[in-house]
């Protein structure tokens, strides 16, 4: 383990304090490049990005990732406040929210597991909904599901961040034509007891002033963890 990695493994912290650097250095190592300052995700998977620490030299480790994959998310518990050459492109206040509430098998979901052939239309309704950013191959993250009716695809969710003991669910969407059908919550409870056969907890991140998506995860158990700050940071 190098030194600046070794200060970062304090275990003085929660693991989703940080949650985008310990998926990049745990369960989701291979999608990780970078260095051992500063890391991110292939730009058609995630723009999500993380350092180790707030030195200059973690800064001008992540600069270097941004100069040709373009800009990068920055999910972290301070807000931070990044020196010269970089532009802040992007501030806002995300609740992260994880799941304490109990299984429900009585109810199971119609739903198909998506793959690649899905993809284009998976870009498209999340476009139209804007429940958080979606790449092409951010698929490969985890298990996407989906709600197909009148032939189209109404409603998707899936797995996106994962480290060591917790799973991320996300991209949490329904098409306007189909809302108040129970889509989503269906595809969630899908999710959570996969994750929870896993024996891992899910989490997710919600904007905070979503306040029709935290009700539903509340009614789903997820409680609030912490405020989060999400911040894009481009170059000058």
């Amino acid at each position: 383990m190098s030194e600046a990695a070794a200060r970062k493994d304090t275990g003085s912290a929660h693991p989703l304090d940080d949650v985008v650097w310990n998926a990049l250095t745990s369960k989701q190592c291979r999608f990780a490049f970078g260095n051992d300052q500063a890391l991110r995700f292939p730009t058609a998977i995630a723009r999500f990005a993380a350092m180790v620490d707030t030195s200059p030299t973690s800064f001008e480790a992540l600069l270097r990732l941004i100069e040709a994959p373009g800009p990068v998310a920055l999910v972290t518990a301070g807000e931070v406040l990044p020196p010269a050459g970089f532009s802040v492109i992007t501030h806002t206040t995300l609740l992260q929210m994880i799941w304490q509430g109990k299984l429900d098998p009585t109810r199971v979901c119609e739903h198909v597991r998506l793959t690649e052939r899905d993809v284009p239309e998976m870009l498209a309704l999340p476009t139209a909904t804007q429940p958080g950013p979606f790449g092409p191959s951010t698929i490969e993250l985890g298990d996407y599901l989906g709600v197909r009716r009148q032939g189209k695809l109404a409603a998707i969710a899936g797995e996106r961040m994962s480290l060591d003991g917790y799973t991320e669910i996300s991209a949490v969407c329904v098409d306007a034509a189909f809302r108040g059908q129970g889509h989503a919550a269906g595809l969630m409870k899908v999710l959570i007891a996969a994750i929870r056969a896993r024996a891992e907890i899910p989490f997710l991140h919600v904007f905070k002033l979503n306040h029709a998506a935290i009700a539903l995860y509340q009614t789903l158990g997820f409680v609030e963890r912490r405020e989060m700050h999400l911040t894009v940071l481009g170059g000058t």
